[in-house]
């Protein structure tokens, strides 16, 4: 069989399981073994692939998925995200529009702690969307800065992204991709903080009132617990006190400890979360094993680099050859959820990225900043749908003031891809490169 007709056959299968409504994880495996098929025999396929697929998640670090994604769960029942919007307020309370910029200064935070933008966008702007419609703001543009600013939290670490790249990737170093996303993460909240300010201006809003000199010892106070989940997660995984996937078992017991103290959690709401957890858990690294069964089909048919010599032949210029990729990713990130497209398109593309001379730690951040793009372009933008449902906005109004908000994030993606210092110079500084 050629190359052309296995890739086509592969992708075909794979997109007309999903136009049918097929769940994507069952899309992935069907297809992987329907184009095997085509070159080996039954019995070879069904060996290879429950071989390949208990591979994928054989890992040590991947241990740290679902421990992070409780440990997200219990923080949004513990009731930070308000703790975190007062404390976003002490720094943006003088701003025109100073409630969608602690919305957004927010989810940064509250991103950073959780790693999921879908539970920032739900919890943050929850917390804050009742207070900006007291307050006269337009609901579309509440929505849309929230929207906008919740997949920053899935480059500022701790995030799972990062791990779930590092596996594929060939074991990179995480405690360096972690470093290596704050720097654009930053950049990414701070681009929708200068939108949020524009068309604040623009529509004449004035500042709210700041927070009470006497209440910001005391907000600050009840922001540092939930702060120091960063410092102590981070700071261990960098300096080497434990692995990342320690790590995210340190931060379940500081998240549970917290909201005992708290007393934001009971046994029954516990139940919950750990059900929760789990079901989130499970769709994840079954996602992940049937995608480990997708990459030997594509690596025996030798799909990458088919694809990485048609990338070639079109051009070998490589600030053209980024450009095609960045376009590509951010087609797929409007229809794929993150976690299958760093699955799919990491054995592809990685190998082009490092050929050019980009370092995989770089191509690992500019891979996830087009899928937190893709998180808030329809049709299957997730962070997308559940930001307009907690803004109780619908998509047709929300979409237009969302458009200069992905065209300054689009130059910050072009920004991360060419400028390498952003997302290395800070592994660098800390000795990690």
């Amino acid at each position: 069989m050629s190359i052309a007709f296995i890739t086509i056959l592969l992708f075909a299968v794979f997109g007309i399981l999903l136009l049918a409504g097929v769940p994507i994880s069952i899309s992935i495996l069907i297809s992987s073994i329907v184009t095997a098929l085509s070159s080996l025999s039954w019995d070879q396929v069904t060996f290879i692939t429950m071989q390949k697929m208990c591979a994928g998640v054989e890992s040590f670090s991947l241990l740290a998925v679902p421990l992070f994604i409780l440990a997200g769960n219990i923080m949004n029942n513990g009731g930070i995200a308000r703790r975190l919007v007062h404390f976003a307020q002490l720094f943006v309370g003088k701003i025109p529009g100073s409630m969608a910029q602690a919305n957004i200064l927010g989810n940064m935070l509250f991103g950073a702690l959780s790693g999921s933008s879908v539970a920032a966008a739900s919890a943050m702007g929850g917390c804050i969307a009742p207070i900006e419609k007291e307050n006269g703001y337009d609901p579309a543009y509440s929505a849309a800065a929230n929207i906008a600013s919740a997949p920053t939290g899935l480059l500022i670490p701790p995030t799972s992204a990062f791990i779930v790249y590092s596996t594929v990737a060939g074991g990179v170093s995480i405690s360096t991709l972690f470093m290596a996303g704050y720097i654009p993460g930053i950049l990414m909240g701070a681009c929708c903080m200068a939108i949020a300010f524009i068309l604040a201006k623009k529509a004449g809003m004035k500042a709210d009132s700041a927070a009470h000199t006497q209440h910001v010892l005391r907000i600050v106070w009840e922001a540092l617990p939930s702060l120091a989940l960063i410092v102590i997660v981070i700071g261990g995984i960098v300096g080497g006190a434990f692995t990342a996937t320690e790590g995210a078992g340190v931060a379940v017991l500081y998240c549970l400890i917290l909201s005992l103290i708290y007393k934001t959690i009971t046994w029954k709401s516990f139940i919950e979360i750990l059900s929760r957890s789990a079901k989130t858990s499970g769709i994840i690294l079954f996602l992940i094993s049937a995608s480990s069964a997708m990459s030997f089909v594509m690596a025996y048919a030798g799909i990458p680099e088919a694809i990485s010599d048609g990338l070639l032949s079109l051009t070998e210029n490589r600030f053209i050859i980024f450009l095609l990729m960045n376009i590509i990713l951010l087609i797929v990130g409007m229809f794929m959820d993150i976690t299958p497209a760093i699955l799919i398109f990491t054995p592809i593309f990685l190998p082009i990225a490092i050929s050019f001379g980009m370092s995989e730690i770089q191509f690992g951040v500019m891979l996830i900043f087009n899928m937190c793009l893709g998180n808030i372009t329809p049709p299957v933008g997730s962070v997308l749908f559940v930001g307009c449902g907690i803004g109780d906005v619908t998509i047709e109004k929300v979409t237009p003031k969302l458009i200069p908000y992905f065209i300054v994030l689009i130059l910050a993606l072009l920004a991360v891809t060419f400028i390498p210092a952003l997302s290395l110079g800070l592994p660098k500084l800390l000795g990690l490169i």
